[in-house]
């Protein structure tokens, strides 16, 4: 399952010449000793300063001076569990884990500079399946590096040599052979932490870790646009996801006559189900949550963001509509889930698959553009009689053409922002 390497986790120097473009971690060694004390334990605890996407607007906007500033010269972004970074000139070379801050690179016009991505046949590939929609805008992955594929090998990070890492030190402190003063080591020596994981569920974060303040999917894009002083960006991508979100859910039915549905992966024998809640805070359920639909496992408890449930408890459920997740991706063929489904005895009785509502749903890893047209799919696949029918999905195909006039979103702007156009 694509799940299970995260779901428990998420899943030498340089020369003189090195040392003048490296972008510095500001305090790093006392900021990052205080943050990491015993992560090596990866509990749930609760945290303050909890923020939700759910409104395209929430979460922290940072100061109006490290996003707005242009002028050349060094500046700083203050995200937690980071605090103050500092940067002498926006990163030319940026290491990502997963697609989330991958998507956010090409969302500001810097795909090319991303050396490093989780599993980039499959996350490369969904990202260029939506991006098969915008003009003029792709993802090169092939030949990046895997960067969880043998852990997370510190020697790599010193080969990529990455003016920063998109990726949260508090994560990367609690990966196997990973403590603060490997964080503290790369953020000095090779480039700064820039990312916060925890926010993908709003829990979860090492004991021991005090502060941590989570964000919604938006809000960490704004502070990773701040990164790279794209501010315009930013704003116009947000404007239009504000725009998005407003007309999804001013055309919502009443709560009382939403479907019931569940967000489940089918397990490889295809004999039980992982199964994820749809309105619970993070930004991993920033597609899900804004759409209201009724969640079929509202009221289990899974200890964890996700539970494994046989045939008889989706039975007893019975959603109207099954979101497949990591349909929309390489690693599974919805023709073959489908099928299994109604060649189960148990499974051929559920109303999702004698009504034909079993849909293939993308990645929890979700960046900006990533989220518009997760957003859109999902609209399609709850409320079609509000939002026109999501079109047939063949395996391995691009997100579906849709007709100009179905759209809930402008192409067209969006490829604009992206490739500088406008």
């Amino acid at each position: 399952m694509v799940d299970d390497l995260n779901d428990d986790e998420p899943d030498g120097p340089n020369n003189a010449a090195d040392s003048t473009r490296r972008r510095i971690l500001t305090g790093s060694a006392t900021v990052a000793a205080g943050l990491l004390a015993g992560c090596a334990s990866n509990t749930d605890s609760t945290r303050t300063n909890r923020t939700d996407d759910t409104d395209p607007t929430t979460g922290d906007d940072g100061d109006a001076n490290e996003t707005t500033q242009s002028e050349p010269g060094p500046y700083s972004v203050s995200m937690s569990p980071m605090g103050d970074v500092a940067f002498e000139q926006p990163p030319e070379d940026v290491f990502t884990v997963f697609s989330t801050y991958a998507d956010m690179a090409v969302a500001l016009g810097r795909g090319d500079a991303v050396n490093a991505l989780y599993v980039p046949e499959m996350s490369g590939t969904t990202m260029n399946h939506y991006y098969s929609r915008l003009d003029g805008v792709s993802f090169e992955y092939e030949g990046l590096l895997d960067p969880l594929v043998d852990g997370l090998p510190k020697e790599k990070l010193y080969e990529l040599d990455s003016d920063v890492h998109l990726a949260d030190p508090v994560w990367a402190a609690s990966q196997q052979n990973w403590d603060d003063g490997d964080v503290d080591e790369v953020a000095t020596t090779v480039g700064p932490w820039f990312g916060n994981f925890y926010s993908g569920t709003n829990n979860g974060v090492p004991d021991g870790v005090e502060d941590y303040q989570f964000y919604g999917l938006w809000g960490l894009f704004e502070k990773v646009a701040a990164v790279f002083r794209e501010r315009e960006r930013y704003e116009a991508l947000a404007a239009v996801h504000e725009d998005l979100v407003a007309t999804i859910q001013a055309d919502l039915p009443p709560a009382s006559e939403r479907p019931t549905a569940v967000r489940a992966t089918l397990s490889a024998d295809g004999e039980q189900f992982y199964t994820y809640h749809l309105n619970e805070p993070g930004y991993w359920l920033a597609d899900t949550r804004p759409l209201g639909a009724t969640d079929a496992f509202a009221d289990e408890d899974w200890g964890s963001l996700w539970g494994t449930v046989d045939y008889e408890t989706m039975a007893e459920a019975d959603p109207d509509v099954f979101l497949h997740l990591w349909g929309l991706t390489p690693n599974y063929s919805m023709t073959d889930t489908k099928r299994a489904l109604r060649d189960h005895p148990v499974g051929s009785e559920l109303a999702a698959v004698q009504n034909d509502r079993v849909y293939p749903a993308g990645m929890r890893y979700q960046g900006p553009i990533m989220n518009l047209f997760q957003l859109e799919m999902g609209a399609k696949q709850l409320y079609p009689e509000r939002f026109g029918a999501w079109p047939t999905y063949e395996d391995g195909q691009p997100y579906p053409e849709i007709p100009d006039d179905e759209q809930l979103f402008d192409r067209e702007r969006v490829a604009d922002v992206i490739t500088g156009e406008r």
